[in-house]
C-alpha cells in the first residue's frame, strides 16, 4: 500500500503546492494526518490562548492524481479511519455558539477505547470517526484549509466516514488532493468549536470519475447522496444543495421540475454540518432508493 506521512502537510488548497505523493486514478493510500491543533495540545497543561494559531488545520498532501484535469471528478472512497487512544476539545471566549458566556478557555483531553470516548468519571461518547478537512485545489490562488467551498475543505460533514464516498469537482490538473482534521466524535454544527479531535490514519481510494460533472462536492453512502454547499447564510447555503441536487436528479429521472421540487419535498433532509466559520455549511440528504430505483450509482 501506497503510505504518506504527515511530515508532509500543508495549510491552504493550492496548485502551487509541491505534490507529496503522484499516483495514478485508482491507487489505494493511507494517510497519515495531526490532529487540528498540530499536536500543540497534548496534555491539559497545555493552553490554547498559548499555541501557534498559523499552525491549526494542517492537511497532509497534496496528492497529483495523473491523468486529472479541469472538468473531471475525483471520487474518494473512504476505505478506513484510525485513530491513537486520546483526543483533544477545547472551547471558551469567542469559541462557537456559546462563546459569549465564557472567559478564557478549557482544555480536555479525552480518552479513547474501541467504540467510545470517556468525556468524563461518568460520560461515555459512542465514536463517530469523521474527515474534517478533505478537499481539492481550487482554480486560482488558494484556499485555507480552514475554510469550506466549491473544493471541500473544512466542511465538518459527519457523514465523511468510513465507506462513504466523496465526490469533489476537479479545477486544476492533477486535483492536489489534501485531508486533515479528523474527529474520533462531532455533533452536527460542531457548536463548541471542536469535535474530539485526533491524529489518524486515513485510508482513501482516489480515482477519476467522467459521468459526473460537478459544481460543488457531494457525498454517497450505502443509503443516501447528500449534496454540500457552503454560504454566508445558511439560507443560501440550502438553496445551492436543494438545487444541486435537483441538477442530480433530473438526469436520472424523467420527472418535471414541478415534480421534482415535490419529490424532493417529500424524501429529502436538510441538515447542518457546521456553524462556527464565516462560511457555514449544509448538506441535503435524498435516499438513494427512490421507489426502489438506484439512481446515483
Amino acid at each position: 500500500m501506497i503510505k504518506l506521512a504527515c511530515d508532509d502537510c500543508v495549510y491552504a488548497f493550492s496548485k502551487d503546492n509541491k505534490p507529496a505523493l503522484r499516483i495514478k486514478s485508482g491507487d489505494i493510500v493511507e494517510i497519515q494526518t495531526m490532529d487540528c491543533f498540530a499536536g500543540q495540545l497534548i496534555s491539559e497543561t497545555d493552553k490554547l490562548s498559548e499555541i501557534d494559531f498559523d499552525r491549526i488545520n494542517p492537511i497532509t498532501g497534496p496528492i497529483y492524481i495523473e491523468g486529472a484535469r479541469e472538468g473531471d471528478t475525483l471520487k474518494v472512497t473512504i476505505e478506513k479511519i484510525e485513530t491513537g487512544d486520546r483526543g483533544v476539545m477545547c472551547t471558551g471566549a469567542g469559541q462557537g455558539v456559546l462563546g459569549d458566556i465564557m472567559e478564557g478557555f478549557s482544555e480536555k483531553i479525552v480518552g479513547l477505547d474501541g467504540n467510545y470516548a470517556f468525556f468524563s468519571d461518568k460520560l461515555k461518547l459512542l465514536l463517530n470517526k469523521m474527515i474534517g478537512v478533505i478537499g481539492v485545489a481550487p482554480k486560482d490562488g488558494e484556499a485555507s484549509s480552514r475554510a469550506p467551498g466549491s473544493h471541500g475543505g473544512n466542511m465538518d460533514n459527519k457523514m465523511i466516514t468510513e465507506k462513504a464516498a466523496v465526490y469533489f469537482p476537479v479545477f486544476t490538473d492533477g486535483a492536489f488532493f489534501a485531508l486533515g482534521d479528523v474527529h474520533a466524535a462531532m455533533g452536527d454544527g460542531e457548536v463548541g468549536g471542536s469535535g474530539i479531535e485526533v491524529p489518524a490514519q486515513v485510508t482513501v481510494k482516489l480515482e477519476i470519475v467522467n459521468n459526473i460533472k460537478l459544481v460543488n462536492p457531494f457525498v454517497e453512502n450505502e443509503n443516501f447522496i447528500s449534496t454540500v454547499a457552503s454560504a454566508l447564510r445558511i439560507e443560501d447555503a440550502v438553496h445551492t444543495a436543494v438545487y444541486d441536487m435537483d441538477n442530480l436528479l433530473k438526469g436520472k429521472l424523467t420527472l418535471c421540475g414541478y415534480d421534482r421540487s415535490m419529490l424532493l419535498s417529500a424524501v429529502g433532509n436538510v441538515e447542518i454540518c457546521q456553524v462556527i466559520n464565516s462560511l457555514k455549511t449544509v448538506r441535503f440528504n435524498v435516499p438513494k432508493r427512490i421507489g426502489g430505483f438506484l439512481w446515483v450509482s
